[in-house]
């Protein structure tokens, strides 16, 4: 666990957002300029999340994306944030990250998580089902051999894959995966970003319970943490009403393209809603350089993870890569401190 903010490496959270007025393709080229940029930034990762029938979300083909991205880019690590295993024969996942790993040594993550990323039509759709997750202990343990050098008369390898150094995060929002990760000696990464909830409680029992393993020797935790940065406090604020917006078009049972910003978000939305978007997103960061400084200085101090995961949904590309300079020079800023 960290005990210092020099030490904190700050990586990216991308989920290849599809705006109001564009594209698919458009939102591919933005996610490589995007990772681009936090490459020259000083990010450590660059994630990609897998979801189906998003609208507002491109990055269901989530291997596919982490090749166009880590063959644009030159040293940054890139991943998933993460792949949903129950959508998925382990096998199968071995091969795409064992091909990725193959393409790019030294600089494929392959974070694990165990919802299914959608509803119950696409998962099956998807010809998989909701309890599949039932099986995701198992799955992660089957994957995780696939990633071990082969063993002679091994019926089953993953080729590529067997021998190959493919780090291997479990995701969650729960005690569930943090428990796992735990058992299992695997670095853990907390949607903190969007189900603040059992935050605390999921770090303490994951360095609690934490095994030593061949794949790590001390716990290593990741929080993830909205960060809109602007130059003004007021220009953020009007920055973030698109996250806003979106996770209210969420709960209606509508979700769409990701919305441009609006100066009320008051009339946006109803009280009910207002207090369950503020309860999601209670671990964000919104405002000017210094606002943001502060702000992150503060999440730190208070839960002390090992690595910041930094998500910005910002209607406007510019801007968005604005808000990932900000919030690097904020992070970097704590690290000379």
């Amino acid at each position: 666990m960290s005990t210092s903010n020099s030490r904190i490496p700050y990586s990216v959270l991308d989920l290849a957002p599809v705006c109001e007025g564009s594209t698919p393709a458009q939102a591919f080229a933005n996610a490589l300029d995007l990772a681009r940029n936090a490459e020259s930034f000083g990010y450590n990762r660059f994630w990609l999340a897998e979801h189906h029938n998003m609208p507002g979300i491109a990055s269901a083909a989530t291997a596919v994306l982490i090749g166009h991205v880590a063959g644009g880019t030159s040293t940054i690590r890139v991943g998933s944030g993460g792949v949903m295993l129950p959508n998925h024969a382990p096998l199968q996942v071995a091969e795409q990250f064992g091909t990725l790993a193959s393409l790019y040594p030294g600089r494929i993550d392959l974070g694990l998580g165990r919802a299914p990323g959608t509803d119950q039509p696409t998962a099956r759709a998807l010809r998989r089902y909701f309890d599949s997750a039932d099986q995701f202990p198992a799955d992660v343990t089957e994957l995780l051999r696939y990633f071990a050098p082969a063993e002679p008369g091994q019926l089953v390898q993953a080729v590529p894959g067997a021998g190959i150094d493919v780090p291997v995060w479990l995701l969650g929002s729960s005690l569930f995966s943090a428990t796992l990760a735990a058992q299992l000696g695997l670095p853990f990464a907390f949607a903190s970003h969007f189900a603040p909830d059992a935050m605390d409680q999921a770090l303490a029992v994951y360095h609690r319970d934490f095994r030593a393993s061949r794949h790590l020797q001390n716990p290593y935790a990741i929080l993830a943490l909205n960060v809109i940065a602007a130059d003004t406090d007021e220009e953020a604020k009007r920055l973030f009403t698109t996250a806003q917006q979106s996770f209210v078009n969420l709960r209606r049972g509508r979700p769409g393209l990701i919305p441009a910003p609006i100066d009320d978000i008051e009339a946006f939305w109803q009280p009910h809603e207002k207090i369950g978007v503020q309860n999601a997103l209670a671990c964000s960061v919104v405002g000017s350089p210094e606002t943001v400084r502060a702000g992150i200085d503060a999440f730190i101090d208070r839960h002390r993870p090992d690595e910041i995961m930094i998500a910005a949904n910002i209607y406007d590309h510019a801007a968005r890569v604005k808000s990932y300079r900000i919030a690097a020079e904020a992070m970097a800023g704590a690290r000379a401190a």
